[in-house]
């Protein structure tokens, strides 16, 4: 395409033709404010905030939908759009939900940074007719107050584009209109599967997950309660950020560190279980392959997944991997185990997962997810209210020592550390799976083919004279697309990897939120797991089957992979759920 030139505040600009004035406005260090655009997923226009005056034109032109053309003049900072975005804002607040000093979002909002740069110091000057909304916080995972809501639609967008649920969407109309689910149902009663995308593009406080900090905080405080903490894999490189550390440094030694601080009796490490996962869903493959089971087998890390599975997709069920997730297999070890190693009653051990992911709430209350009538997980918290809890404690995070996990269930291989990325599960697998099945060592380790941030990766690897055919998908939207594309016969795996979250747990609803511009300018999800994939390199141990840890809990309590006990604790079922 051929480039376009114009002058934005003065400046001469070049950018290629179908630029936007926003983009071309970035260009060259101009930022314009936003609050509805998403980059890919919600360019429509609708706030306002990012106004600009073009010369000649008879209004002001929304930046975020306005193609540059040809000898354009625009101007981003004149008192009028000035004017415009703050009688905008002041707008918004007129109708919204003003507890800023008691709202979780607060200090990270994006409404609030807006008004405080505009100088918004009366907002009460167009205060009228305020719309009052019901907190629906009938699930176990998410709240949903429309008081906080500016009608951005951002949740929307990422609900119907990226995760192919589109269970809300903007009800009634004019001054009445709100986002909701169809016939005002509750979201306990609709097709959720709980991911958090919604959450994580949210700009001010309307969609949070549910605060189980208190009770963290009130087991830690039982003097019956043994309190066992553990991260998942992602957790280590992204929890940094919300200390304003670099987005994708690894602060595992701190975060530790921080955890231990907290009062818990013992800080240990999903990896391992994510090493165990690799052991248990391994030994499936390799059933099903040589024993003509369902295939292609489809992984079953990921609670967002699952459920999508069971609502949209539940012929897919006997494809699901029958493995327990890694924060399943932490906490039914903790209870039975680790339980038999300290000599403590496992009613008496509360376990705690600190999850990426908001559908880890749901997941420990399934079904399946308990053992001998305890459930496996007591609480899961995300890495935010990790973040909160450490604050909370008056923490100094950035000032802590590195220390190590303890050591019954800390030391986890490479192969459990890139989990947390898309592609991460799939190469943790055939680094064993390979090895078994050939019975020799891998010449190289790095299963490039599976990495990256698409949205689906295939390969095809020869193993033992097979030729195994993969695929690595990420986003519910895009893997409702491979699935029927198996359905008509188009596509043919042996194993899939499935994640709900685009980038996969890096990327999770639980992970700290980052502004429009941001996520925008900065390649949040690479950075992220590029942490995660060097932290893998530097580990001694990279494949699960070499791990210590994992051959101790096999050998002295598990028995074989797969095995009578190994399935009583680690393994679970899934069950058809109404799409609503």
């Amino acid at each position: 395409m051929a480039d376009i030139n114009l002058k934005i505040n003065g400046l001469p600009v070049t950018v290629p033709a179908g630029t936007t004035i926003l983009e071309a406005a970035k260009s060259v260090g101009i930022k314009i404010p936003t609050l509805c655009f998403l980059k890919d997923i919600n360019e429509i226009g609708a706030c306002r905030i990012c106004v600009v005056e073009v010369k000649g034109a008879r209004s002001l032109a929304a930046s975020c939908v306005y193609p540059v053309a040809e000898g354009m003049e625009v101007f981003t900072n004149t008192p009028a759009v000035r004017k415009s975005r703050k009688m905008t804002l002041e707008l918004l607040l007129s109708v919204h939900d003003r507890k800023c000093l008691s709202c979780s979002r607060s200090q990270n909002c994006e409404l609030q940074a807006l008004a405080l740069e505009y100088g918004i110091e009366d907002a009460g000057r167009f205060d009228g007719v305020k719309p009052e909304y019901t907190k629906d916080d009938s699930n176990a995972y998410l709240v949903r107050d429309n008081n906080k809501c500016i009608l951005c639609r951002r949740c929307v967008a990422v609900c119907s584009k990226n995760q192919g649920a589109g269970v809300i969407g903007a009800n009634e109309r004019g001054f009445d209109t709100n986002i909701g689910s169809a016939f005002d149902m509750e979201l306990k009663d609709v097709s959720c599967i709980g991911c958090g995308q919604c959450v994580a593009v949210c700009p001010t406080g309307a969609l949070t997950e549910k605060d189980d900090t208190d009770l963290v905080w009130d087991a830690i405080a039982d003097p019956e309660k043994h309190v066992v903490i553990a991260p998942a894999p992602a957790v280590r490189v992204t929890l940094g950020e919300c200390f304003d550390m670099p987005i994708g440094t690894n602060v595992e030694g701190k975060m530790v560190a921080a955890m231990r601080r907290l009062g818990v009796d013992a800080v240990m490490d999903v990896d391992v279980a994510a090493d165990i996962t690799i052991m248990e869903e391994g030994t499936e493959f390799i059933n099903r392959v040589q024993n003509n089971g369902t295939l292609p087998l489809i992984t079953s890390c990921s609670p967002g997944w699952i459920k999508f599975c069971e609502h949209y997709y539940p012929e897919f069920i006997p494809n699901l991997s029958s493995c327990k997730s890694p924060q399943g297999m932490y906490g039914a070890l903790m209870k039975s185990y680790y339980a038999e190693k300290q000599g403590i009653d496992p009613k008496n051990i509360f376990v705690v997962g600190v999850m990426p992911c908001t559908a880890k709430k749901f997941e420990r209350t399934r079904e399946g997810y308990s053992v001998d009538g305890l459930p496996d997980i007591d609480a899961a918290i995300t890495t935010r209210e990790l973040a909160k809890m450490i604050r909370n404690a008056g923490i100094n995070f950035t000032a802590l020592p590195d220390e190590d996990f303890d050591p019954l269930f800390g030391e986890a291989t490479g192969a459990g550390h890139i989990f947390g990325a898309t592609g991460g599960v799939m190469e943790a697998a055939l680094r064993t799976v390979v090895e078994v099945l050939e019975k020799k060592e891998l010449e190289k380790l790095e299963f490039t083919e599976v990495r990256g941030m698409q949205g689906v990766k295939e390969a095809s690897y020869n193993v033992a004279g097979m030729e195994v055919k993969l695929a690595v998908v990420s986003g519910t939207a895009n893997a409702a697309k491979l699935l029927e594309e198996i359905k008509a016969g188009k596509a043919n795996y042996h194993f899939i990897e499935v994640m709900a979250c685009p980038g996969g747990c890096i990327n999770g609803g639980g992970q700290p939120i980052h502004d429009a511009y941001t996520r925008a300018n900065t390649d949040i999800k690479g950075l992220r797991a590029a942490a995660l994939y060097t932290a893998d390199e530097k580990e001694t141990l990279r494949k699960s089957h070499n791990s210590p840890i994992v051959k101790e809990i096999y050998e002295n309590y598990l028995g074989e992979c797969g095995g009578h006990k190994a399935h009583h604790l680690l393994h679970t079922s899934y069950v058809p759920r109404k799409k609503n």
